[in-house]
């Protein structure tokens, strides 16, 4: 929770000079960024990112609005200071106070212990809809952490796009399925995504509708636990050309049979992906866990590629993005 406000004069006046310079830095950024938007056809991108260490705040923007988070440690802002950078955020890119959204970001390992990762933390229901170059995406600013879209996968959704012409296509931990419809468009036979959230599935299809997709055809929306469907599957003896491995940090959803913290399970997850990969398959494997490496010569007979530089768009140049590697089967 926030703090309540002080009243000391030089508490007023720490504020204001804050707002001041972030005043100035947003200014800077959106004139920068925003021509740059208009170049490659999208309507969000990210803002600031804890460009000023005494404003530790992120911020996206998506058309007339702001998502945002603060990240808190041990001492949490107060209230005034909260609405005097909100009330900066809307008044250097020219929009509503009301369409600026702050949520406060904890600790990894306090969010989980508490159970709030994914939760809803509001039910405003404030949409905006996503462009990017031919795609569209439905994102949600005000009613949870995240909104549904992650802007640093912006070039990944390319790749994806570029990558699956004519391929079957499997989608782990499909979230939104942002990355299914960036193979869909981009002409892959079969797009199996797979999650164990209704809402989230739900949400995915919203975005296949958007983007005048429909349901069925090789498009198909699968619930559940992304362990028990590869082994489910493994058995059939079901491949896929294009293995899409995007797993949380930790899970421990009370809808799984056990609990999931990547650090120590990324090798089983991933080994167990690569045996649905068809002769010459790709599997695309990301994490957003800090210091995360894999080592390509931990899979003999795959060759694996850190692509992570090659996904740096210029709203997130020197910012840290989920580390992404491609691990490609062998043609038999």
């Amino acid at each position: 929770m926030l703090r309540t406000e002080g009243s000391a004069p030089a508490h007023r006046e720490k504020i204001a000079a804050q707002s001041e310079l972030l005043f100035n830095r947003l200014s800077k950024r959106y004139r920068h960024l925003k021509k740059w938007a208009r170049r490659i056809g999208t309507n969000a991108f990210r803002l600031y990112d804890r460009d000023i260490p005494e404003i530790p705040l992120a911020l996206d923007l998506y058309g007339n609005a702001v998502s945002g988070a603060i990240y808190t440690r041990s001492v949490n802002p107060e209230e005034s200071w909260l609405r005097a950078m909100k009330a900066v955020i809307a008044k250097a890119l020219e929009i509503s106070e009301g369409n600026v959204f702050i949520k406060e970001r904890r600790r990894m390992r306090r969010r989980q212990d508490e159970g709030i990762q994914y939760d809803r933390i509001s039910k405003v229901s404030f949409y905006r809809d996503v462009i990017e170059s031919d795609l569209r995406f439905r994102v949600n600013l005000s009613d949870y952490l995240d909104t549904g879209l992650f802007l640093d996968s912006r070039k990944k959704r390319t790749l994806i796009g570029t990558e699956s012409a004519g391929k079957r296509v499997l989608n782990l931990f499909a979230y939104t399925c942002s990355l299914s419809v960036a193979a869909a468009k981009g002409g892959a036979r079969q797009i199996d995504s797979v999650d164990l959230s209704n809402t989230y599935l739900e949400w995915g299809r919203i975005n296949f509708a958007l983007n005048k997709l429909v349901e069925g055809d090789g498009i198909n929306f699968i619930r559940s636990d992304v362990i028990q469907f590869i082994t489910q599957v493994a058995r059939k003896g079901l491949r896929w050309d294009m293995i899409i491995l995007d797993p949380p940090s930790f899970s421990n959803s009370k809808k799984m049979r056990s609990s999931l913290d990547l650090r120590k399970d990324y090798r089983t997850l991933i080994d167990k992906s690569i045996s649905l990969l068809s002769p010459g398959g790709t599997l695309y494997f990301s994490s957003n866990a800090k210091a995360f490496r894999i080592e390509d010569t931990d899979w003999p007979g795959l060759a694996v590629k850190d692509i992570t530089k090659d996904l740096v768009d210029e709203d997130f140049t020197g910012k840290r993005i989920p580390v992404c590697y491609t691990l490609t089967r062998q043609q038999e």
